[in-house]
């Protein structure tokens, strides 16, 4: 996906309602997870797993994810992390 013409999220925009659900894609344009929720400057992401189940949730600086919307309107973030990185971050626990 080339996320070039992408328009960059305001921090206005940085709100749960919308990032909520977005779909995180890592340094090789792979999709990694999904933000399950936010926490004040935190970006709970759920990584691994299948359809859900089995991810793990991890936290993250807000400000190591790069928030954009494509032609279509959807909301996503790039960040340098791989998806093997974020699998051994410490799980996220409520």
């Amino acid at each position: 996906m080339d996320h070039s013409n992408h328009v960059r999220l305001t921090s206005a925009e940085l709100t749960p309602d919308i990032l909520e659900g977005a779909t995180i894609y890592g340094p090789d344009d792979e999709e990694i997870g999904s933000v399950d929720h936010v926490h004040s400057s935190q970006v709970v992401i759920d990584v691994g797993g299948f359809l859900g189940i089995g991810a793990k949730s991890v936290a993250v600086p807000a400000a190591e994810l790069d928030f954009m919307r494509d032609e279509d309107g959807d909301v996503h973030a790039v960040t340098s992390w791989t998806k093997d990185q974020l699998e051994a971050m410490p799980e996220h626990k409520e």
